[in-house]
């Protein structure tokens, strides 16, 4: 059997933050709608990937699926495991935001069969949370955390935001030495980026707010490498770093290129070389579910170009590429091609390159894209 990689998006929120620009809405009009949508939705692709797929990672993001009651999520799961091949080991991961949770719907989350939490934290400097417009202070996110551990998760990651307008050295190291106090065992640090369509995007565009300048992000993301690797955390993706045994795998099914199904508003997937793409407005998509069962607003094929240009990509931004595995897939000479490139890369320190592998240092991950543009242009 192939194994995929499961992911369904909620997009209820009880707040927008500036930065963000994932979908999601400000609303609880259509919570039961929506659940009869996605049970649909359901439906319509277990005739395609019941029998031939099993499902060994579950994702609910969002939006913020943990402001649902976990009954709510509970029979999400449910109809999962009727219509698709769900492995018992299955990893299920729910997004939380703190200040949405207390320990008592923690426990009623794991109860339902959620083993993973992923908690967006983002920072512990109150200056900055209310920057971010986050609805919790720095004493509501350890307790999230705390509470999470007592629940009964033991499969914990925190998210972090750093390179924040005037956040400097010194602030984000303590957010750094704060995280790994606590009893997670899987930290996503993220630099800040301008998405088009968020406030926050719109704020810079009318000069009302600089951003830092490339040289600090750099050295702050050499920092993060440097102190979470000290502390007994694997590097295994650029913005990702975990204790041994606790790698997401979710996100590691498309980091390796592997096929994933999604489902709700929003939601991408990716199977046998077919992408395609859900409505993102809540009432198209119901709307759409109802008349043809699915929500796909629009598809691609990936031809053979495309599907070299996204393995490498991936591969470079993960644990690496494998130039054996390489070779199996594309039968390919682009190895040979781009042998004196990757032994510049490897005299600058920017790439560890054998036989047998390609990866980049540290150095490399911090200029990983500019490295990507070179190397697939």
């Amino acid at each position: 059997m192939k194994e995929t990689a499961l992911y369904i998006h909620i997009p209820f929120c009880d707040h927008k933050c500036i930065y963000c620009d994932f979908y999601s809405i400000i609303t609880s009009d259509n919570i039961q709608p929506y659940l009869i949508a996605l049970k649909k939705e359901m439906t319509f692709y277990s005739k395609y990937y019941d029998n031939e797929r099993i499902f060994t990672t579950v994702y609910f993001g969002g939006g913020t699926p943990s402001l649902m009651k976990p009954d709510y999520l509970g029979k999400i799961i449910l109809q999962l495991k009727k219509n698709f091949n769900i492995s018992e080991n299955a990893e299920i991961t729910m997004e939380t935001n703190p200040g949405t949770v207390d320990k008592e719907k923690l426990k009623n989350f794991y109860d339902i069969g959620i083993n993973r939490i992923s908690i967006g934290i983002q920072s512990f400097q109150e200056d900055e949370l209310n920057f971010l417009t986050r609805i919790h202070n720095k004493d509501v996110a350890i307790k999230t955390v705390y509470d999470a551990h007592d629940a009964g998760f033991d499969n914990i990651n925190i998210d972090l935001i750093f390179n924040l307008p005037k956040q400097t050295k010194e602030k984000w190291l303590s957010n750094l030495e704060t995280a790994v106090l606590l009893p997670v065992n899987h930290i996503s640090a993220y630099s800040l980026i301008l998405e088009r369509g968020t406030i926050l995007n719109k704020i810079v565009l009318d000069g009302k707010l600089v951003m830092q300048d490339d040289d600090n992000d750099a050295e702050l993301y050499e920092l993060t490498i440097d102190f979470l690797i000290s502390h007994g955390y694997i590097q295994y993706e650029v913005s990702n770093f975990a204790k041994e045994g606790f790698e997401c795998m979710h996100n590691n099914a498309y980091w390796r290129y592997k096929d994933y199904l999604g489902l709700g508003t929003s939601s991408h997937s990716f199977v046998d070389g077919k992408r395609w793409w859900n409505y993102s407005s809540l009432k198209r998509y119901i709307s759409s579910i109802e008349k043809k069962g699915n929500a796909e607003a629009n598809h691609e094929f990936i031809n053979a170009q495309q599907k070299l240009d996204e393995y490498v990509m991936l591969a470079l931004r993960s644990k690496g590429l494998d130039i054996n595995e390489f070779k199996n897939l594309f039968n390919d000479n682009w190895i040979d091609e781009k042998y004196n490139y990757f032994k510049q890369l490897t005299e600058e320190n920017l790439a560890f390159f054998n036989e047998s592998s390609i990866c980049l240092t540290k150095k490399g991950y911090a200029v990983c894209d500019e490295i990507l543009s070179k190397l697939l242009a």
